[in-house]
């Protein structure tokens, strides 16, 4: 998947969760799940557009430390508001598997950039000073 793809995808993970914190009923826990995973589901993709403007590795792994955080906030949310019973499966599942998926892909991302990050860290310099 490209990063215009990600973006996309992402965004639409956020438009799909402010329409599930619309449904959510209008009660104390109702309102405190919504913003909540309001603001961890929106995270996602307004971290991402950050991450794609990383300005070295060292960067762009901590821009995804951050969107994976987000993504794993918000299957956390989506968890508890399933459990509480404030939304029927079939309006959660689709969501939460998704945010599973974007969790696996930012972590795998991560590691993959550690990973290249890594050799050049310990490479020492040719050059001696005098």
């Amino acid at each position: 998947m490209n990063e215009h793809e990600m973006k996309e995808r992402t965004k639409n993970f956020a438009f799909r969760i402010l329409d599930l914190a619309d449904a959510l009923p209008r009660t104390r826990s109702g309102n405190v799940i919504a913003g909540q995973i309001i603001r961890s589901g929106t995270s996602v993709a307004a971290n991402y557009r950050a991450l794609c403007r990383a300005k070295s590795r060292a960067d762009f792994v901590n821009k995804t430390s951050i969107v994976e955080e987000e993504a794993d906030e918000s299957c956390f949310w989506l968890e508890l508001l399933f459990d509480r019973g404030l939304l029927a499966a079939r309006r959660v599942q689709p969501l939460l598997k998704e945010a599973n998926e974007l969790t696996a892909i930012f972590v795998a991302s991560r590691k993959t950039a550690i990973s290249r990050q890594r050799p050049f860290e310990n490479r020492k310099s040719k050059i001696e000073n005098p």
